[in-house]
């Protein structure tokens, strides 16, 4: 797969050592996989899709054998809690989720989640793990969302459960495609067009990869390497609106997945993803009231454990007092995520006419020359 420019390419410098494809699926065996929805009404420009789901599997898409052992330790966080992330109740219950994790429309969570308990039932395994009558955690799935009604025709209802099944079955390692792309497809970053963006950091011998959702902020707050570039460019391809359009203030979100092979407990994870505001605030964010910043972290390891259901196990787990080079992880690569989003982003045109402009790669450099970081 071919990759679009990402933000070290334009010299946007970054703290910290990337894994090999700077992508949450440095983590070894996490695969991500997009199903984008594009499509033009010729009679009605109120149908424009710009939409999509995007999938995270922690164990990859061939599960076989019992679904429970492919379960893992986890951890979730809001900033703002104006958006929706199912089966977190559970999560902070038990500190377990399933070994799927959606992120699409807000409208298309419910359609998500009962198709990722759909396609759980569908696994061939040894041992039935959603079988009648039986009930599992598996029937809890992660499925969150952000809103992209500006250019998408959000209200009809156009991500189906088929189509999380096709991004699962595309579902890779490797490089992944950021951007327009996915549940990323009609989002929005600082009124620059947003989307997917992923990036990872190595520590010793462990991996932090983050993928991010994009989709908050306003121009002004917008920042680069320190660099205020939204007010240096707060009246430069800003969103267009078309006719018949309502003016919008920020009503979008940002959903942050932490991915690691760090040994953590639930309790360690729900520090790590703590520290995701950082990265966040270090590009612009500030938690918008209508903003729904929603954070999820998990571990691949210690999966020798998961199915247990008598005895006693033995897990394994990071010295706390190791973390400190891990919550570092976790702010450069979620900074550089949101970046990797927006260069990798292009300018995209939606419905009643709305449009929304890539953020120009070559002012990007002019700036970042003029404040001597290139």
């Amino acid at each position: 797969m071919s990759r679009r420019v990402r933000a070290r390419d334009l010299g946007i410098p970054f703290k910290g050592t990337p894994g090999n494809f700077n992508s949450i699926t440095d983590v070894q065996g996490v695969e991500v996989g997009h199903r984008t929805l594009i499509e033009n009404s010729s009679t009605n420009q109120r149908k424009s899709v710009r939409t999509g789901v995007t999938v995270i599997l922690p164990r990859g898409k061939n599960l076989g054998g019992n679904l429970e052992e492919k379960k893992l330790f986890g951890g979730w966080y809001s900033l703002n809690g104006n958006g929706e992330m199912t089966g977190t109740t559970w999560l902070d219950e038990s500190g377990l989720l399933a070994p799927l994790i959606a992120i699409t429309n807000t409208h298309s969570v419910g359609t998500i989640r009962d198709a990722a308990i759909q396609w759980f039932i569908q696994q061939k395994s040894t041992e039935a793990a959603l079988s009648d009558g039986v009930y599992s955690s598996l029937s809890l799935p992660i499925v969150t969302e952000t809103w992209d009604g500006f250019l998408n025709d959000i209200n009809g209802f156009h991500v189906k459960g088929e189509h999380l099944f096709e991004a699962i079955q595309s579902a890779s390692t490797g490089i992944i495609e950021e951007g327009n792309v996915g549940g990323g497809t009609g989002m929005i970053t600082h009124q620059f067009k947003g989307g997917i963006g992923t990036s990872s950091r190595k520590y010793d011998q462990y991996t932090v990869g983050v993928l991010v959702q994009s989709n908050y902020g306003i121009r002004n707050q917008l920042t680069i390497s320190g660099i205020p570039l939204g007010e240096i460019m707060s009246n430069e391809l800003l969103p267009f609106y078309g006719q018949g359009s309502k003016t919008i203030g920020e009503v979008g979100s940002i959903i942050v997945i932490v991915a690691t092979d760090a040994p953590l407990l639930p309790h360690q994870l729900k520090r790590l993803v703590r520290r995701v505001p950082i990265g966040i605030g270090l590009v612009g964010g500030r938690g918008g009231n209508s903003s729904g910043d929603i954070f999820l972290a998990f571990s691949t390891a210690n999966q020798q454990i998961m199915g247990k259901e008598t005895g006693v196990v033995q897990v394994d787990m990071l010295p706390n007092e190791q973390m400190d080079r891990l919550f570092e992880s976790v702010v450069q690569a979620t900074e550089e995520a949101i970046l990797n989003a927006m260069v990798a982003a292009e300018t995209m045109e939606g419905i009643y006419g709305n449009k929304v402009y890539a953020i120009p790669h070559e002012k990007i450099k002019e700036i970042l020359k003029k404040y001597n970081k290139l």
